[in-house]
């Protein structure tokens, strides 16, 4: 091949490289750099304030191994390729072919045989920006599924917590239930002996009796709690259910690290949900969307060119040169004039699905609002209730204490002092249920404002 011809490739192979491959190279450094804030997303500090280092543990193997954030990232995956296919159009195409032919020459008895090499080149030119504009859509929403993606990545740090504290909180009430059927069997067992010995009606022994009974069921109907929260926190982090007893956690009488509760909540931390951006992406989108159905009333314009290489056969297109080259360079524009109606219906759907998505965005303004007022009043309200279910639990323990002493003395009976005690561990049964609803709230109030700091 002369030297001509190899400079003409090698500027041909200078345009791909000069246009598509920086593309593509930019399109990999920003997924690289999106795939190394994905840890951000879940405010990880923010979790590892409780001091536990299971719940920390879970919160970590939930990112590496959770499918909804798996399925979240193959949609982002998807929106940027197809970006990436959009911004193709963008851009010349280049492709070369191999053609052997066969042909007779008109008052010639033999056929000739020849080969040909042909380079193609075509490109539309985007005078208007319709090309462009298409792009710009598809990369807004691009970004609004890595918003989503932070949503998704949010709330499964949130149901892994809620989850896992629920769990906690079973285990105590579990621990205070067995106590309570133990009480409830000494019950039954010395209200059998005074009925034996005529002391107490047979009405009150099966009231008795059924108080001990129900209290077992009721431990029944917690293990059961339990297991539904161990499979579910084991779905959550990836794990089979089937190891859901080798689930480890905080014992309750250990927790801490609890949190201060805010009393307001800056307006910022709305206009930085996940939620609200990824809405406020797509309002932009759609917006792009009907620039782009009106410029489809404009023509298009498409440039192309053609150089081909012939050759007598394979073995003669190391000797191919400019003379027996052809080319050719044209354009040709195209305006539609009758489509039935098709653009003008397709810019009334693109207005239409406009002003639904704009609306979709004032309701997520107004929802994402809520949801931080009603997750800080129930915080604040919860926290309220578990402070006065601890001072009851106080004044209880006090007046239990005088019972012992009054049972020391002689005055009460064991049987009274027992039920006075069931009362005592109903009331710690509240105190440990409203200590974890403060617990589950502070991360309702976590997932309402994305993990913002508040404090």
């Amino acid at each position: 091949m002369n030297t001509k011809k190899l400079v003409a490739l090698t500027i041909l192979f200078g345009i791909f490289s000069t246009f598509v491959l920086p593309m593509e190279a930019f399109a990999i450094k920003n997924t690289k750099k999106h795939e190394e804030t994905k840890a951000d997303y879940i405010n990880l500090a923010w979790w590892q304030e409780y001091n536990d280092e299971y719940l920390s543990g879970y919160i970590v193997k939930a990112l590496e191994n959770n499918n909804d954030l798996k399925i979240a990232a193959q949609k982002v995956e998807q929106a940027r390729q197809a970006s990436n296919i959009q911004l193709g159009d963008e851009l010349p195409t280049l492709s070369v072919g191999a053609s052997p032919i066969l042909a007779k020459i008109p008052r010639e008895t033999k056929s000739t045989g020849f080969f040909s090499v042909p380079f193609i080149a075509t490109y539309e030119l985007d005078l208007f920006l319709k090309n462009r504009d298409k792009t710009r859509s598809l990369k807004k929403a691009y970004e609004a599924k890595q918003y989503q993606e932070k949503a998704v990545y949010i709330a499964v740090a949130g149901a892994v917590g809620t989850a896992y504290y629920n769990i906690v909180k079973l285990d105590k009430l579990i621990e205070i239930q067995d106590k309570i059927i133990k009480d409830r069997k000494t019950i039954y067992d010395l209200m059998k002996k005074r009925n034996e010995a005529g002391i107490t009606s047979t009405a009150d022994l099966t009231r008795a009796e059924k108080a001990y009974v129900l209290s077992t069921t009721d431990l029944i109907e917690l293990k059961k709690a339990r297991e539904i929260m161990l499979n579910t926190l084991c779905v959550l982090i990836g794990e089979s259910p089937n190891n859901s007893n080798e689930i480890k956690r905080i014992s309750y009488d250990e927790l801490s690290g609890e949190k201060q509760i805010p009393q307001t909540i800056s307006s910022e931390v709305i206009v930085s949900r996940p939620d609200y951006l990824a809405a406020q992406k797509m309002v932009e989108k759609a917006k792009m969307d009907v620039r782009v159905a009106k410029k489809e009333f404009l023509p298009t314009i498409d440039i192309g060119g053609l150089i081909t290489f012939t050759a007598a056969s394979i073995a003669g297109l190391g000797s191919m040169g400019w003379e027996t080259a052809l080319a050719g360079v044209g354009a040709n524009g195209l305006l539609p004039i009758f489509t039935g109606g098709k653009r003008i219906a397709n810019l009334k759907l693109q207005k239409s699905v406009y002003e639904e998505i704009l609306q979709n965005y004032y309701k997520t303004n107004l929802t994402s609002i809520q949801e931080v007022n009603d997750s800080l009043s129930t915080l604040k309200l919860d926290n309220e209730k578990y402070q006065k279910n601890v001072q009851i639990y106080d004044m209880e323990k006090k007046d239990f204490r005088y019972s012992e002493l009054q049972y020391e003395e002689g005055v009460m009976s064991y049987l009274d002092l027992t039920q006075r005690k069931e009362t005592l561990l109903d009331i710690e049964k509240l105190v440990v249920s409203s200590k974890i609803d403060n617990y589950v709230d502070q991360i309702g109030l976590y997932k309402a404002t994305a993990g913002a700091e508040l404090l």
